[in-house]
């Protein structure tokens, strides 16, 4: 993860195409308060194009595109396949709901994607229900096969861990990576609700691994250059494995390699900082390559000036348009 001088390879950039989603989510963000971008504030595919190979010249080499829920918007296919052809990404993922994967599986896989992660958080269909706010549970299971059927490799699921809400079900939902080629990843809850409800159901994940315990013990698997913030582990007769998130409990700020680009086109070093700078301006009037390639470059500096910027001052935004 380190560089010559003890600086961090940022090679992994998290690039939101869209703050739309069709689901309500509990733990995203304050739907009540939400307003929509107008669509002109939205990046345009050819703007995101580019702004991925200036990303590719500053040393990323790793694209997860996000949203919102990426696979809403129109276009994305074309996109996708796409930026698998830009020179100097390696690796492009993308994060979806899992709500559209059963139409789109077989186009995502045609276009060159083969990461894919996908947000499940129950095995039960009525509290898929009350979590995200649509009765979709089906759907999304019916796209996990379908992915799975297809080959997408790696295949990981993303759950946010809920105490009171599904902690009943950690086992079962870290059972998945036995009987399947799964990476199941539980994560901590963010602090972009009310505090109240943020206290309520926060599970630090070393109760997580605790309740986990029972499954066996756990190695380290091994991490490549481009990898997230999870801890990754196997377990003896799993086909998959479990990766463990924790932003609250156990701060990864030191290690984290990833910038975030919003839909709206700002360039944050830090999810949860609050610095963010303004690329979709300079691109929009005219700025050449090299000088957006500057804007990623002072991204990166931040980054490696400012990680040791204490939890209690960090603020954690909506979701919606993150990149999250």
């Amino acid at each position: 993860m380190e560089e010559e001088g003890g600086l961090r390879r940022i090679n992994y950039l998290r690039m939101s195409i869209t703050d739309r989603c069709n689901l309500r989510c509990v733990y995203c963000t304050y739907w009540q308060e939400w307003k929509k971008l107008p669509s002109t504030e939205i990046l345009r595919y050819e703007e995101l194009l580019r702004l991925a190979a200036v990303a590719a010249e500053a040393g990323i080499r790793k694209i997860r595109v996000t949203g919102g829920e990426p696979l809403a918007r129109r276009g994305v296919l074309g996109f996708l396949h796409s930026l698998n052809q830009v020179p100097g990404i390696e690796e492009v993922c993308l994060t979806t709901n899992g709500i559209m994967l059963l139409e789109l599986a077989p186009a995502l896989y045609e276009t060159g994607l083969r990461h894919l992660n996908l947000s499940l958080d129950t095995l039960r269909p009525e509290r898929y229900r009350k979590i995200t706010g649509r009765n979709k549970w089906r759907e999304v299971m019916a796209g996990l096969e379908s992915a799975l059927s297809l080959g997408f490799q790696p295949l990981k699921i993303n759950c946010v861990a809920l105490q009171g809400i599904n902690d009943d079900e950690l086992v079962d939902l870290a059972l998945l990576a036995r009987d399947y080629p799964l990476q199941i990843r539980f994560i901590e809850l963010m602090p972009s609700v009310s505090r109240g409800w943020w206290d309520r159901h926060f599970l630090p994940l070393s109760e997580v691994r605790r309740r986990l315990a029972v499954l066996g013990f756990p190695r380290p698997a091994p991490r490549q250059a481009s990898a997230g913030p999870a801890q990754v582990f196997r377990l003896p007769g799993f086909k998959g494995e479990l990766g463990f998130i924790s932003p609250i409990s156990e701060h990864h700020c030191r290690t984290c390699n990833r910038l975030r680009l919003t839909a709206a086109g700002q360039l944050r070093p830090c999810l949860a900082g609050l610095l963010e700078l303004d690329i979709k301006g300079p691109l929009r009037r005219g700025a050449a390559d090299p000088w957006l390639f500057h804007v990623f470059e002072e991204a990166i500096q931040s980054k490696n000036r400012d990680w040791r910027i204490p939890l209690r001052r960090c603020t954690f935004p909506a979701m919606a348009g993150m990149g999250g």
